[in-house]
């Protein structure tokens, strides 16, 4: 089934979209939230609500890409889910090692939200990611907006996991750099 139909048994309040949308897209959305989450109890629980909240949202939203809105939904929610382990002292999967590798972004001012919008913040990182060839994009957007292994990565483009790694650390020097050319106190 195409999103266009899973998308008309949404707006027609048809129950048999959630399954639909579980059978296309459910390997993805376990993808995006084991990134994230540590606890296979975790991911299932991030599902149910995606699954719901995708529900809740369609209509009155008609999203024109089903897919990333809804890996969208997983990824907020998994994040959320994620902050809430933590501060519980539960944690896991790769979020410690991606947040380490972007905490130049977050200064530890307290006035770095207000100084800068996140809006603005978004259009400059979206600017430097259309700077780069496609091979780096796919690297980066896959650590750091899927949360990807460099394993998985490397294995992904076929590359060494040293590759991978080191090609991140230049992407994320640049992006200091392009950010910081661009007015942002990092």
């Amino acid at each position: 089934m195409d999103d266009r139909d899973i998308i008309q048994l949404f707006l027609a309040r048809d129950e048999q979209a959630i399954p639909e949308t579980a059978k296309k897209y459910g390997g993805y959305c376990v993808a995006i939230a084991q990134n994230i989450l540590a606890s296979r109890q975790d991911v299932e629980e991030c599902l149910s609500d995606a699954y719901l909240q995708l529900w809740s949202s369609v209509p009155p939203n008609i999203p024109d890409d089903l897919r990333a809105y809804l890996g969208k939904i997983v990824r907020n929610l998994a994040f959320n889910r994620y902050r809430s382990n933590v501060a519980d002292k539960r944690g896991g999967g790769e979020m410690p090692a991606v947040l380490d590798e972007l905490s130049f972004l977050v200064s530890g001012k307290e006035d770095v939200e207000q100084a800068v919008s996140r809006r603005e913040l978004a259009d400059a990182i979206d600017g430097f990611l259309d700077t780069l060839s496609p091979a780096k994009r796919a690297i980066m957007v896959s650590r750091y907006w899927y949360s990807d292994s460099v394993n998985d990565i490397a294995k992904r483009y076929k590359m060494r996991p040293g590759a991978v790694s080191m090609t991140l650390n230049r992407l994320r020097r640049k992006l200091r750099d392009y950010l910081t050319e661009r007015g942002f106190e990092l």
